[in-house]
């Protein structure tokens, strides 16, 4: 390849407007697209070849991810500004050769190349021809950072970790169990043996509970967590919770219920509601100390200047979250104490209020505790307004 300088200005320009072209049809116009349009504006590296295969355009976010000044890119042959070799060192340019190669390609699909010193980028690639099987007139290619990625792949092990850990525990006390019971159910006492039993069914609703956590997550990530609206008696579901946890062995005097009303009708999916209610109680019950206060009230709907909603504040009078960690609150993973749980619950409580078109905040509340405030707006059906 001849090596041949070009202005680096107009040079952008064009490569800009090359990357707007179709595979097939004449070369666009000076107005083909917006006025105005800077390579640099975009987030990702642009790197553009002519037909030569010399680069004419190789904008900041480019220089950035390469580590490679634009006025030592700009004229130089393609393969020597990004000298990318793939994952088992092997050179990718020449594998590739999209100026001699099957003149059908019109380019690469995103894969994880190596610059020098190993550095990781994702890489993919066009090849703009004039019409369908002609010569090669430009190549563009897009970098992109890995750090996004590994975030996302970070994120995925710290789950897989978590879940074997979770599952790890109550499978082994199942499995111990079940198997002493079947080894020598004569030798012990009925007594004994609905000790176990209650063991084994305890460390059995742990293992649903947490395959139901994942399947929510799951649901949640990719945006198709499924809402059954109906009418529901917020308020009556407070209490059944609040009742539910006196059952289990919580003094009924540190529940505080407050109700200012009328409270607006509200349609929503009344299991995903008890799901979000269990859990803020729970946390308060467990990690918060002293009394526990509902307060149940219409609120303005988010988003919405003319419509209410209801809100629910949970609140208790215990340490409190600290300053540092209340943007952290309803990331993935994160725990109030070390008193055990996955640190999932309040990531999903946060999906399922959003996928009501709801909002979730947390703050510190007037005895000094966590106070956790949610808002649903009514979304009665179209049909009944």
């Amino acid at each position: 390849m001849a090596v041949g300088m070009s202005s680096p200005r107009p040079a952008r320009t064009t490569a800009v407007r090359a990357a707007a072209e179709e595979p097939a049809g004449p070369a666009a116009g000076p107005d083909s697209i917006g006025a105005g349009l800077d390579p640099d504006d975009l987030p990702d590296g642009l790197v553009v070849a002519d037909e030569r295969g010399h680069v004419i355009c190789f904008n900041t976010a480019a220089a950035r991810i390469t580590a490679t000044p634009r006025a030592d890119a700009i004229g130089r042959p393609l393969d020597a500004v990004l000298p990318l070799e793939d994952l088992k060192g092997k050179r990718w340019w020449p594998l590739t050769d999209p100026y001699g190669g099957l003149a059908t390609r019109n380019g690469q699909p995103e894969r994880n190349l190596l610059l020098p010193g190993g550095r990781e980028v994702l890489v993919s690639a066009r090849y703009v021809r004039e019409h369908p099987t002609g010569p090669v007139r430009r190549v563009v290619v897009c970098l992109r950072g890995t750090e996004a990625r590994r975030r996302t792949e970070r994120s995925h092990a710290e789950l897989i970790a978590t879940v074997a850990h979770e599952l790890r525990s109550p499978l082994t006390s199942v499995k111990g169990f079940t198997a002493t019971l079947l080894a020598k159910w004569e030798r012990f006492t009925d007594d004994q043996k609905r000790l176990m039993l209650e063991t084994v069914d305890a460390d059995a609703g742990r293992v649903t509970r947490l395959i139901a956590e994942l399947l929510d997550i799951s649901r949640i990530d990719s945006g198709r967590l499924e809402l059954r609206r109906q009418p529901v008696d917020i308020a009556a579901a407070v209490a059944r919770h609040i009742q539910a946890l006196i059952t289990g062995g919580q003094a009924a005097e540190r529940f505080l219920v407050r109700t200012r009303g009328p409270l607006p009708d509200l349609w929503a999916d009344p299991d995903k509601v008890d799901q979000v209610l269990g859990n803020l109680l729970e946390n308060a019950v467990r990690h918060g100390e002293g009394t526990v206060t509902i307060e149940i009230a219409p609120a303005p709907a988010p988003g919405a200047d003319d419509e209410m909603g209801t809100a629910v504040t949970v609140s208790d009078e215990g340490p409190g979250i600290p300053e540092e960690s209340m943007s952290r609150v309803f990331t993935r993973f994160w725990r109030g104490s070390k008193r055990g749980g996955t640190g999932l619950g309040l990531y999903i409580v946060k999906g399922i209020v959003e996928a009501h078109g709801g909002t979730i905040t947390v703050d510190r509340g007037p005895g000094g505790g966590a106070e956790f405030r949610f808002i649903l707006p009514v979304s009665m059906p179209a049909y009944l307004v």
